[in-house]
């Protein structure tokens, strides 16, 4: 079998047209924006756009009740709240995710630990979760990562075990289904994100989903939102009892939400299609490995993450996404950096400058060597971008660079 000479020493690089592009905003967007503005107010309360942005969302999903933010990080916040997380309980999350998931659990003055991954789909291992239950531990924040579900099943299990609440967050899992439901109707809250990095966009923003169906854990959720205001019917109560943060969605938020939810199925769905292509191009390579859906899931890939196995190639992670990258195919290596625990502020244990609070209550240390599974996800993976306006050609010249790659360097 002939082996191609690789794009980085000199040979002829397997995609040279650019990927494909498309319009994510449009008439649609324009139209309710502009029917926001005619209203002559922008305030969630007294508009309809917002509103009618969470009917939609809801006929989705088919939920009762859910609440707009004005991010990810503050439906996160919001949740947490909302759940009665406070000062020294400790919440079980993911060591690969973004800041925004750790945000509120640091602004309830709660205290993250966090649970290893599961090497194959990279969510949490049920296993790793249950292993870090403490006296404090009051609630589990599961993060579905890149589209792929985590293991909900057994993760309610040890929750509805242990009394513990559950937060789901979805931000890079719209539609994304496990067992004929979708993620964020699993837990008591699931969270959204609608920032302009996410499977649809209302420039930044978020949803709360309350998946008990309780009208007073409506009441509280929507509060903690909006400064623990109660707006409902005509009344609007300020007589607070406790602390809750400002986290309105504004109507033009809104009113872009409406005519993006109506692509959302297509959107993942495209996704959805792309990610399964890729794996199945890819399979059966030397030193690949293709990220495992969890069973009984479907993933809608908000982005394609695959483990380089170095022991089987003769090169490293990183010297196949340089070659990768000069076949056309851009990637990077890894997800993040490192675990987040490995940041300065957990490192440091200074969430607010100049005190150890609120880690001095437990004395909680965060090492390497923590979750070495993630650790070793993070050191062995490569990520590559997939769109929703990529064309059949572009998925088909991605696996054509990936096979390239790794053909050449396999240890024979």
């Amino acid at each position: 079998m002939s082996i191609e000479k690789l794009a980085i020493f000199g040979g002829s690089p397997v995609k040279t047209m650019p990927f494909g592009t498309g319009k994510r905003f449009g008439e649609e967007e324009a139209k309710e924006v502009l029917e926001a503005l005619e209203q002559n107010t922008l305030f969630y309360h007294f508009g309809s756009k917002v509103k009618q942005f969470l009917a939609d969302f809801n006929a989705i999903y088919n939920l009762q009740y859910s609440v707009a933010t004005s991010s990810g990080t503050a439906a996160i916040h919001v949740a947490l709240g909302a759940a009665g997380i406070t000062v020294g309980d400790e919440v079980i999350t993911s060591p690969v995710t973004d800041q925004g998931t750790l945000i509120g659990i640091l602004y309830q003055n709660a205290i993250p630990v966090f649970a290893d991954l599961d090497p194959h789909t990279y969510n949490m291992d049920p296993i790793s979760i249950e292993s870090r239950i403490a006296g404090r531990t009051k609630a589990i924040l599961v993060v579905h990562l890149a589209g792929n579900p985590a293991d909900m099943d057994r993760i309610m299990d040890i929750a509805r075990r242990y009394k513990l609440k559950v937060i789901e967050d979805c931000a890079q899992s719209y539609l994304t289904a496990y067992k004929g439901r979708y993620v964020g109707t699993f837990g008591d809250y699931g969270c959204f994100s609608t920032n302009d990095f996410k499977h649809i966009s209302t420039g930044d923003g978020g949803i709360v989903t309350v998946n008990s169906g309780e009208q007073a854990d409506y009441y509280t959720t929507h509060a903690f939102a909006d400064k623990n205001y109660h707006r409902f019917g005509g009344m609007v109560s300020r007589d607070i009892s406790s602390l809750a943060p400002n986290y309105r969605m504004t109507e033009l938020q809104g009113a872009v939400g409406i005519a993006q939810l109506k692509k959302l199925h297509w959107i993942c769905g495209q996704r959805e299609r792309y990610g399964e292509t890729i794996t199945a191009g890819i399979q059966g390579l030397p030193g690949i490995a293709a990220p495992k859906i969890t069973e009984g899931g479907k993933s809608t890939y908000w982005f394609y993450l695959m483990l380089i196995k170095e022991e089987e190639l003769t090169c490293t992670r990183d010297a196949f996404s340089q070659a990768l990258e000069k076949e056309g195919i851009p990637n990077a290596p890894g997800y993040i950096a490192e675990a987040v625990y490995m940041n300065r502020l957990f490192q440091h244990r200074t969430a607010y400058s100049g005190s150890h609070f609120p880690f001095d209550i437990t004395g909680i240390t965060y090492s390497e060597g923590l979750c070495p599974v993630a650790e070793e996800i993070l050191r062995t993976s490569i990520y590559l971008n997939i769109s929703e306006f990529y064309t059949e050609q572009d998925i088909s010249e991605m696996i054509a660079g990936i096979r390239k790659v790794a053909l050449y360097y396999q240890n024979i």
